[in-house]
């Protein structure tokens, strides 16, 4: 299954713990749509939140992150890792 890096703006100042509860929003519904979100990290200067997943689509993510009402500005699909 493809994996999928998304990215969030807007969260200046993000605390671990609001990192942690918007994150395990989505570990709550991520099954509706065959996701799984494995890993979220911050910038809280920049309010930047980088999101990796695995996902049947791009779609898949956009749609679990907006029920959680975190939709993301970008969403790419990793294609090369080392």
């Amino acid at each position: 299954m493809p994996r999928y890096m998304d990215v969030h703006h807007g969260f200046v100042g993000i605390t671990p713990e609001a990192l942690k509860a918007a994150h395990e929003g989505d570990l709550a519904i991520q099954a509706d749509e065959s996701v799984s979100f494995d890993h979220a990290w911050a910038d809280p200067a920049s309010g930047t939140v980088f999101c990796i997943s695995t996902a049947p689509s791009a779609e898949a993510v956009q749609k679990i992150h907006t029920r959680n009402g975190i939709p993301p500005a970008e969403i790419y699909e990793v294609t090369l890792e080392v």
